[in-house]
């Protein structure tokens, strides 16, 4: 998927603004951002469903205007306003496929029992995480080479661990992914590289290691004995920072040392976590921008 100079208006109000994007056959791209940054009007452009202002997008070397129908029939997509007519989940899925002219009835029952979506239930009594489900099955079930996720909020913890697992499976077997989401934390650990979008204008592309080396993680530690916060001055260790028995700090490098550290204490409550796309915009994208970006 190459995308030249995207822009996209509504009127006065700049939905993307000159953006240029590739996207590897055989990967997963994480597409980042907060709501309203960009990401659905860059899917939707893509998919020929609404007209760019400006640029060009091919996907498969097509031209995403010209042969938007062509594209649309070798990919699986997951709009992030999915919604589901009254039927039986089963009847909406079989009537899908019946459009794609494809008989993929046995990998749609099987994606179905991975994500433990009763077919045989009610579009209409579905919770918000089941019509994620039943989009997800949608998306995967005609074995599509481009797999396009917007925002798929709602599963529960040991559901998205599956999900995860079968964008995985997806990836070795070729195919592309491109997963937009908010959370950074949703793609850290399926994805091979992030762009991260802004306003309507790209700030980064980088793969998700380069990415965690940059922002590092957020260590926060709450301590029943006495500390003294020169302990922790190691290479690779910043932004250091003490309230009360709780101390703060970002780890770039040399987690193992931290720890031979804190060993030697009485430990009430640890906590080590990736910082929220808020905190990378603040920590990270407002030094590349020299604070413009904040």
């Amino acid at each position: 998927m190459e995308i030249t100079n995207l822009t996209k208006m509504y009127g006065s109000h700049v939905g993307v603004k000159n953006l240029n994007l590739s996207v590897n056959r055989g990967e997963i791209m994480g597409f980042l951002g907060p709501n309203g940054a960009g990401k659905t009007t860059t899917i939707r452009c893509c998919l020929n469903l609404i007209a760019k202002t400006e640029g060009s997008i091919t996907i498969f070397g097509l031209d995403s205007s010209k042969d938007a129908i062509v594209i649309r029939k070798r990919t699986g997509y997951l709009p992030g306003d999915f919604g589901l007519p009254p039927t039986r989940v089963r009847s909406f899925l079989r009537y899908l496929l019946s459009l794609s002219a494809c008989d993929s009835t046995k990998r749609m029952i099987a994606l179905a029992e991975r994500l433990d979506l009763d077919l045989e239930r009610r579009t209409n009594e579905l919770s918000k995480g089941n019509r994620v489900k039943v989009g997800i099955v949608q998306a995967l079930m005609t074995d599509p080479e481009l797999i396009i996720i917007d925002e798929p909020s709602g599963l529960d913890p040991i559901i998205e661990r599956e999900f995860q697992r079968m964008l995985k499976e997806e990836k070795r077997q070729g195919k592309t992914v491109f997963l937009s989401s908010h959370d950074l934390s949703e793609v850290e650990t399926v994805c091979d590289r992030v762009a991260i979008i802004k306003k309507g204008q790209l700030m980064v592309v980088e793969r998700i290691q380069a990415l965690q080396e940059k922002t590092g993680k957020a260590l926060e530690v709450e301590f029943a004995d006495r500390f003294d916060l020169k302990e922790f001055e190691i290479d690779g260790i910043k932004d250091i920072q003490q309230e009360n028995s709780r101390v703060t700090m970002t780890i770039h490098q040399n987690l193992s040392s931290i720890v031979r550290a804190l060993s030697s204490h009485r430990i009430v409550n640890m906590s080590l976590k990736s910082y929220s796309l808020e905190n990378l915009f603040l920590k990270y994208y407002s030094k590349e921008a020299g604070g413009s970006s904040t």
